[in-house]
């Protein structure tokens, strides 16, 4: 007779904090690469919110995806899990390089290319999440549409600023 592992309050209490962990360590490269000085005298499009707005929202969407990656691993771990969850660690990675090509490099074209990737990986995440709890799909919904606006600053930033020949 085959077992199956179940996932005990206290795992998923661990789990939880797992994925809380992963999700404001990938927040820390926000804190690590600040806009700073080069930021300040970059021209930015008249939509763009005033700075200490994005600390805040991007907290609560942190809070969201990590609750979200929660609940699909707590249907059956990284063992069943694996398409979503690893998709979620990949839309993680994609975020946190951000603020390093965009603040750390000055890269404004690569940082778009960041961003327009990392726009698709959450939609997949977001799709594979809908299969897995409904919850955690619902969860990425603010995220996607957060991450389409700060695209369109990026793209707008990046064109406000193009070198001119």
């Amino acid at each position: 007779m085959a077992t199956t592992r179940s996932i005990t309050a206290g795992t998923s209490f661990a789990g939880l904090l797992f994925w809380l962990a992963l999700c404001f360590a990938a927040e820390s490269s926000a804190v690590i690469f600040l806009p700073g000085r080069w930021y300040s005298h970059l021209n930015k499009a008249a939509w763009t919110p005033p700075s200490y707005l994005f600390a805040p929202i991007w907290t609560v969407l942190y809070l969201a995806m990590a609750f979200a990656a929660w609940l699909v691993w707590s249907q059956g771990g990284f063992r069943k899990q694996y398409f979503a969850l690893s998709l979620f660690v990949l839309q993680l990675l994609v975020n946190a390089a951000w603020s390093f090509i965009c603040f750390g490099l000055h890269a404004l074209p690569l940082s778009v290319a960041d961003m327009l990737t990392l726009w698709f990986v959450v939609l997949a995440t977001m799709l594979a999440f809908f299969r897995v709890n409904r919850v955690a799909g619902w969860l990425f919904v603010p995220y996607l549409v957060f991450v389409t606006f700060a695209a369109s600053l990026n793209v707008a930033l990046w064109w406000l600023n193009r070198a001119q020949p």
